[in-house]
């Protein structure tokens, strides 16, 4: 078998080195627990930053996945297949939506939904009303548009001039009102800022600001990139806050380990794109809809409900162990932060966990666990129990 140093050698000569990767090399696994190549057993809260939605290797996952990939593998999108159609009805039943289009990422998704807010208010206003309102410390994308649209100044070096039609605001009603002018066509948040520090949006807030988009004919767009897909105990994060948006990306945890992204509509947008204003030649990929057929009907409302039960779990667990480099817990469901008390790293924290066999990752100043969905209770203990002993 392959050693980590002979892998790590090859990713020096041959492959792109802009990951700061860790000193860690996965083979296989089952559900949440991972084996290197060197056969050490690794317990997941990290997902692939929340895409392993229903673990490694789920039985049912893998079955949809090797009988669509032996049936048809790509057709594309200038012509039907049945993968992709029976996901979209799943989505939009489940989430009160109108209509899906399917592409490949989060940031995908996120350019399609700033490209749909911007044609809707050009076929209604005209031009000169296409500014984005996003907030701060919000991250939306790697792109050079969903780079833009993120509120956080540490992504926006070396890759000038950005997409121009973003200002940012802080989370409250009365600075989007300031930071809003006539040329506004949508405001795009993130329920839950992952990247920024695992940071809910206070539900007063959310509210008004579904309202002020109303109330302006602003489209209201929610970044469910992370959120979404059972993640923070509900299907979608917006139906924890009793909102529903004009549109809602989404990608992730979809495919349970296979690239897809996209977005949901309302039906006052579901025929703002007519044929060729938006395309995605992977989206839609029999593969990846079959995987996330599958993913959907293995996280059914009972799987997401327990979802919240296994957070509160996971966070009243991290608190009682009073660990001087941890303080305060925050999120939803099983998308957790974990704060890191002054004079200590999390990335230094986080590399200490990884080394001793649970896979962990960091956000803003702190700590963020993002485990499977369907992690079992003893592979919750057995983290924990690793998490006590590394950072005692």
């Amino acid at each position: 078998m392959v050693t980590f140093e002979e892998l790590k050698k090859l990713d020096s000569q041959y492959v792109v080195q802009s990951y700061g990767r860790s000193p860690i090399a996965i083979d296989h696994g089952q559900g949440a627990t991972l084996y290197g190549v060197d056969g050490k057993e690794y317990i997941d809260f990290a997902s692939g930053i929340g895409v392993l939605s229903v673990g490694t290797a789920d039985p049912e996952w893998q079955a949809a996945v090797a009988g669509q990939a032996g049936k048809l593998a790509h057709i594309s999108n200038l012509y039907y297949s049945e993968p992709y159609i029976r996901l979209a009805e799943k989505l939009c039943t489940r989430s009160g939506m109108a209509a899906a289009f399917f592409g490949n990422s989060g940031a995908e998704g996120n350019e399609g939904i700033i490209k749909l807010a911007r044609k809707y208010s050009w076929e209604k206003y005209g031009e000169g009303r296409g500014t984005v309102i996003t907030l701060n410390r919000s991250f939306h994308g790697r792109t050079i548009t969903t780079l833009a649209a993120t509120g956080q100044d540490v992504f926006h070096k070396y890759f000038f001039p950005f997409t121009e039609g973003f200002r940012w605001a802080d989370p409250s009603i009365d600075s989007v009102r300031q930071t809003a002018g006539d040329d506004v066509c949508a405001v795009l948040v993130e329920l839950v800022q992952g990247e920024g520090g695992v940071l809910p949006l206070d539900p007063g807030f959310v509210h008004d600001l579904a309202k002020l988009c109303a109330d302006r004919d602003w489209l209201f767009l929610v970044d469910e990139v992370q959120t979404g897909i059972g993640r923070t105990g509900s299907l979608f994060c917006f139906q924890q806050y009793g909102v529903q948006p004009d549109a809602a990306s989404f990608a992730k945890g979809i495919a349970g380990g296979l690239p897809m992204g996209g977005f949901l509509v309302n039906e006052k947008c579901r025929h703002v794109f007519t044929p060729g204003d938006h395309a995605s030649t992977f989206g839609g990929n029999p593969v990846a809809a079959a995987a996330a057929n599958a993913v959907l009907d293995i996280l059914d409302d009972e799987s997401i409900s327990r979802v919240k039960e296994k957070g509160e779990y996971l966070r009243a667990a991290i608190e009682s162990m009073d660990l001087p480099c941890l303080g305060k817990t925050r999120g939803m469901g099983l998308m957790i932060g974990v704060e890191v008390s002054e004079g200590f790293s999390n990335k230094e924290l986080c590399a200490k966990l990884n080394q001793a066999g649970l896979l962990s990752l960091t956000a803003g100043s702190g700590l963020r666990f993002l485990p499977p969905l369907t992690i079992t209770k003893e592979e919750l203990d057995k983290g924990l129990v690793i998490l006590k002993a590394a950072l005692s």
